[in-house]
């Protein structure tokens, strides 16, 4: 048997399911408010870094998720039929059509409630969101 990988020829649906994946694993879609804010502060972080989408998204710095290691890598292999992450791929395309409100204050950074890395040691977070504290 061979298979044949089929690549998007829509780059914004393609780089709408990348999204969707992380914020996916980043929020265990926890509600529709912090898929959300996650979804508007990657925005927030392109235009305040001038990086793409696609490179924010595969940032294993910013991403906890993303690292072999995190207890939550295995949800960025999602099913797409998964009723969470249908959820977050719509609202990664409200983000892209340009019809996502700034849900996070202008935040450009953040992590989960149960961690305080060392860069938010001397911040102030300016949300909390589901779990998740938003920095700017």
């Amino acid at each position: 048997m061979h298979l044949t990988l089929i690549k998007s020829s829509d780059e914004k649906k393609s780089i709408a399911y990348k999204i969707a994946r992380v914020v996916y694993a980043e929020t265990n879609a926890r509600s529709l408010r912090v898929v959300e804010a996650l979804t508007s502060m990657i925005h927030n972080l392109s235009i305040s870094s001038g990086k793409t989408f696609h490179q924010i998204v595969s940032d294993k710095s910013l991403f906890e998720a993303l690292n072999e290691n995190s207890k939550n890598n295995k949800l960025t292999r999602v099913q797409p039929d998964n009723n969470g992450f249908q959820m977050c791929l719509r609202v990664a395309m409200r983000m892209l059509n340009g019809s996502l409100s700034d849900c996070c204050y202008g935040a450009i950074r953040f992590h989960r409630e149960d961690t305080l890395p060392e860069w938010a040691m001397s911040k102030g977070y300016i949300a909390d969101i589901d779990g998740l504290l938003f920095y700017l």
